[in-house]
């Protein structure tokens, strides 16, 4: 087990990675935070990078690439703007560890912080329920939390593709034939 390389935990939708980049091109460098409730509910919120603290706890749920299309696999993590983080609380990273989170953009008003908010879309999480197998395999990799990042770390560059056309493409609804 211990040669498998862990799967993505998070992927993109050609939508969310979209919104991201003009996003970037008004604010400039981007971070996210999978919220975990409150007053904006439980939305992925989009801020300037450094906007939000990430605590020495939060963990690294994914770097998204914004040089990748559908379907491609980088050969170097992304710096500067082509790089979004996206964090989760540790404590709502132990709830949805079994999860692969998928980030999507729908209709409607983002939360009221996040940079999205005046567009008229707001980014979505969906999830998969990773295997048994994919469990055990991310156990023997754990992921990177906020000291990890203050200290430099960075994760390894995914061989996994990690933007999809579609949310369902990543994570697809029981019992409906994709095709």
């Amino acid at each position: 087990m211990l040669d498998a390389r862990p799967p993505a935990r998070l992927k993109t939708t050609v939508e969310a990675m979209d919104l991201l980049r003009r996003l970037g091109g008004i604010h400039g460098e981007l971070m996210m935070h999978q919220s975990g409730g409150c007053c904006d509910g439980s939305s992925p919120m989009c801020y300037p990078a450094g906007e939000f603290i990430v605590g020495d706890r939060d963990v690294l749920l994914g770097y998204i690439d914004l040089r990748l299309g559908v379907g491609e696999v980088a050969k170097t993590l992304p710096e500067g703007p082509d790089g979004v983080a996206v964090w989760i609380s540790g404590s709502q990273f132990q709830a949805w560890k079994h999860t692969q989170l998928v980030l999507d953009v729908v209709p409607g008003r983002g939360g009221g912080f996040s940079l999205e908010s005046p567009e008229g879309v707001r980014f979505l999480s969906r999830g998969r329920a990773y295997t048994a197998e994919e469990n055990d395999i991310l156990a023997e990799h754990p992921p990177l939390v906020g000291v990890d990042w203050e200290e430099g770390r960075r994760p390894e560059v995914s061989d996994d593709p990690l933007v999809v056309a579609e949310a369902v493409d990543a994570c697809p609804v029981p019992g409906i034939l994709q095709g």
